[in-house]
């Protein structure tokens, strides 16, 4: 992986910060928002059967018979096996996405809903997405860092509301700040927002550097002293403050950030295209980096713990069924029950909203104040959502741009919920 100038770093961050930052991707993602498809389900397989038995009309049995590794379709069948008959509304989905795809010239799209006590309950793909394609996620990937705090917390190695300098000797260089306020962006530290190249900062960006170094960095520089306000007083958006929650998981821990993803996610929940990076620097502006494959990434120990995700579709919907099966997947606990709520919490509303009167924000998720949905919307248009009033959520995901994720979310969430019995 050749290295870049710094020059150039400051650059890209400086361009990507347009799709992160709380002015852009924020408004985008609060908005109650929102091919071929090809659907997932049993009775698409069920009807290829048919053409194979029809072969017994030949003598030639052992050749007919052996047909049926036409019916190696089951492949399409096999990765959901929680996947039960699609409900009645389904079908007016694939249209509308389709024609929304088609004109803003996307090269595809994604859906997979999920429901508490059925599990995958619809899939479909339009263009060139299928179920196994991976995608960077951005700001998506919120929800997944909030998560690891919350695990150690659960583990007794951290209390989410003592100061991090309890915790940490480098925690000291801003005394009052803890856990909570930094995964729901509230510690008062400069956030993306209005300058994502902070200089003070710029170490989150930068895939040489090392996670702990960076946290400690950004916690005990002098230069920020007159751009930080107290904590809980004020939403900023994103940032190092993120970067400081995963340094601190590392301290705590004694582990590394991709040891404890493995541990706390993909060992319980089999969610193995789940994967952390720092392409930041790599990327061209905040487009989506169509040309930079996340296997040609060389593994860095300063992942970005705001917007470093990449991932399949059908491991991000595992997630969210987690969520919604109070933290539990197939493989065992990833968080408590009491977790998850707190998660979910709008924690924001103690001291205000996270830019509008009806947005707030809890740890790792938006909330939507005027619905009964959390989300955690990305800078390149991935929309995961969660109604824990209804017991379903969905994955949408394309690879464009925020704002385009957004209006696609907004023509989406009415045919799930029409389609889920919702409202």
């Amino acid at each position: 992986m050749g290295k870049r100038s710094v020059t150039a770093g400051f650059v890209a961050c400086a361009l990507i910060a347009a799709g992160c930052s709380s002015d852009d991707e924020s408004s985008d993602e609060t908005t109650p928002p929102a091919g071929s498809s090809v659907e997932t389900t049993s009775p698409a397989t069920t009807e290829a059967a048919p053409e194979t038995t029809a072969a017994p009309a030949t003598t030639a049995a052992p050749e007919t018979t052996a047909a049926p590794e036409t019916t190696a379709a089951p492949e399409t069948t096999a990765a959901p096996e929680t996947t039960v008959p699609a409900p009645a509304g389904f079908e007016a989905i694939g249209p509308a996405v389709q024609a929304f795809v088609d004109d803003n010239g996307l090269n595809g799209a994604g859906l997979v809903v999920v429901d508490r006590e059925d599990g995958i309950v619809h899939e479909e793909y339009w263009g060139e997405f299928g179920p196994d394609r991976v995608s960077y996620v951005a700001s998506s990937t919120k929800m997944i860092t909030a998560g690891v705090l919350l695990r150690l917390a659960d583990d007794g190695l951290l209390d989410l509301d003592a100061p991090i300098a309890d915790a940490v000797e480098w925690g000291s260089g801003n005394p009052d700040i803890t856990p909570a306020q930094l995964v729901s962006n509230s510690s008062g530290l400069v956030g993306l927002g209005p300058e994502p190249t902070y200089a003070p900062y710029l170490c989150q960006f930068l895939p040489d550097n090392e996670l702990e170094a960076c946290g400690e960095t950004a916690m005990t520089t002098p230069e920020d002293d007159d751009d930080i306000v107290p904590p809980d007083t004020e939403f900023r958006y994103g940032g190092v403050q993120w970067q400081i929650a995963g340094a601190l998981a590392e301290a705590v821990s004694g582990k590394s950030w991709d040891q404890l993803i493995d541990e706390i996610y993909i060992q319980p929940c089999g969610v193995d295209s789940l994967g952390y990076n720092n392409h930041w620097f790599f990327a061209s502006g905040f487009d989506y980096p169509s040309d930079l494959d996340p296997a040609s990434l060389e593994p860095t120990e300063n992942p970005h713990m705001e917007g470093g995700v990449y991932i399949d579709p059908l491991d991000y919907a595992a997630l969210l069924l987690m969520h919604l099966r109070e933290g539990e997947c197939d493989g065992g606990r990833v968080l408590s029950p009491e977790a998850v709520a707190r998660a979910h919490t709008d924690r924001v509303a103690e001291y205000g909203d996270a830019g509008d009167p009806d947005t707030g924000y809890g740890m790792g998720w938006w909330v939507e104040r005027d619905s009964t949905r959390i989300q955690d919307g990305g800078a390149y248009g991935s929309m995961p959502w969660l109604d824990t009033t209804n017991g379903y959520g969905a994955y949408l995901v394309i690879e464009d741009d925020s704002g385009t994720g957004a209006q696609l979310y907004q023509e989406v969430v009415p045919l799930v919920e029409a389609a889920m019995g919702v409202g």
